[in-house]
């Protein structure tokens, strides 16, 4: 049988009841709230508190908060005025069981209403995400193939192109061989002459100069033209490191980059259902930078499955896992989004200069899931992490100052 709680206390205003209890060292996860508009019930085993209220509430505005071993419940009046007491005065035990009984029915149909409306709303985004997204494909795809046609027209140009020049260079070529056919049967004909003329005399009068040169001439006309000679100058520019010798950091930062290159080929297409994927589908890269137009657009959920397909090719790159955290921080899947940040941050190893911003933009997310969800100690860790990292960063000092106070204050209301 349950211990009833007597040991509250309650104020009020014209327009709200301040309930505070006592949660005697259980632990928040262990409290059980449920609240009507005439009835109001706090377990925390094996304690019970019930309150048949005065006056009906507003229970769509009323709050609870829980911790620092106390519950603040805050129920809106319905009418602006001051209660006597904080509970009805009757002790008809059947009208309490009816009032308990009613309220437990409400209590019910509201949470399954809130379930069918979230189920029904997942299932519209989905919905419309999936059409946003086949409609940017087919965008993509009707792109592309514009390209393509396009590229097949001037390459067809080209080819066009080069078989007129063929030919013209073609007939150039046969009219010069003719010319020099036609030559050589000219300088045939003069050197016969010359022999038939040195014959009448009974002497025989043969230029062996000149048939050497005609040879030579005809050799060099049947020659092509030389090819044109040139040198290409390649330079590559250093890989530097402006660090004091000293502090050098140069064995990470190369640990770094060729971690950063392994993860750029290690690339997973051997799942069947990516074997369907195109060729620009399967390429990391090309995904995470279709996943950061979604995000520009405001379509978190299309970068979402962006990044998600990016991740099962390569499970390697830390910036797919930031943006993922940067996602879910959007759709409010807080510990998702801390998750991912985690990762993001086990990759970003080791710590150095080229991967700095990419780890404070990492703390600061998983920081901010952190706060949302009212762990603000850990999200103060997070934020301090990314200080050191960019300490003269002016909206992270007024960020984490910002955290400060809130627990500065939660300390204060303790006390």
């Amino acid at each position: 049988m349950p211990l009833l709680v007597t040991d509250y206390s309650w104020t009020q205003t014209d327009s709200t009841v301040f309930i505070s209890l006592p949660l005697k060292g259980r632990k928040v996860e262990k409290v059980d709230i449920m609240s009507t508009e005439e009835y109001l019930k706090v377990h925390y085993p094996p304690y019970l508190f019930e309150a048949f209220l005065f006056e009906p509430v507003d229970d769509d505005r009323s709050t609870a908060k829980v911790g620092n071993g106390v519950a603040i419940i805050s129920l809106w009046k319905r009418t602006n005025k001051v209660w006597e007491h904080l509970m009805i005065t009757t002790n008809d035990k059947e009208k309490k069981k009816e009032i308990r009984e009613r309220a437990l029915f409400i209590y019910q149909e509201k949470l399954s209403s809130e379930s069918r409306s979230k189920v029904e709303k997942k299932h519209a985004e989905d919905k419309y995400a999936l059409e946003i997204m086949m409609k940017l494909e087919n965008e993509e795809r009707d792109s592309i193939q514009k390209m393509k046609d396009n590229e097949r027209e001037k390459t067809t140009a080209e080819l066009a192109a080069w078989q007129l020049r063929q030919k013209q260079k073609a007939e150039e070529e046969a009219q010069l061989k003719l010319q020099s056919q036609r030559d050589s049967q000219n300088k045939q004909a003069m050197t016969e002459k010359k022999w038939t003329e040195g014959s009448v005399g009974g002497t025989v009068k043969l230029d062996k100069r000149d048939i050497s040169e005609g040879k030579s001439k005809r050799t060099q006309e049947n020659l092509p033209a030389p090819r044109l000679t040139g040198n290409i100058q390649v330079t590559f520019s250093p890989r530097v490191f402006p660090t004091p010798l000293r502090e050098s950091r140069a064995a990470e930062e190369e640990n770094w980059l060729k971690k950063q290159a392994e993860a750029r080929r290690a690339v997973n297409a051997d799942d069947e259902e990516l074997k369907d994927l195109k060729e620009e589908e399967k390429n990391a890269d090309w995904l995470k930078d279709k996943g950061d137009k979604y995000f520009a657009t405001e379509d978190y959920m299309s970068a979402v499955n962006a990044y998600c397909l990016a991740i099962r090719l390569n499970r390697k790159i830390p910036a797919l896992y930031s943006n993922r955290s940067a996602c879910h921080l959007k759709l409010k899947n807080l510990h998702k989004a801390i998750e991912d940040s985690s990762q993001a941050l086990d990759l970003l190893t080791p710590p150095v200069a080229a991967n700095a911003a990419a780890r404070a933009r990492a703390h600061v997310r998983r920081g901010s899931a952190f706060c949302q969800l009212q762990l603000y100690a850990e999200g103060l860790q997070d934020y301090q992490a990314a200080l050191k990292i960019s300490p003269h960063n002016e909206v992270l000092q007024a960020d984490t100052q910002r955290i400060k106070d809130i627990i500065q204050g939660t300390d204060h209301e303790t006390q």
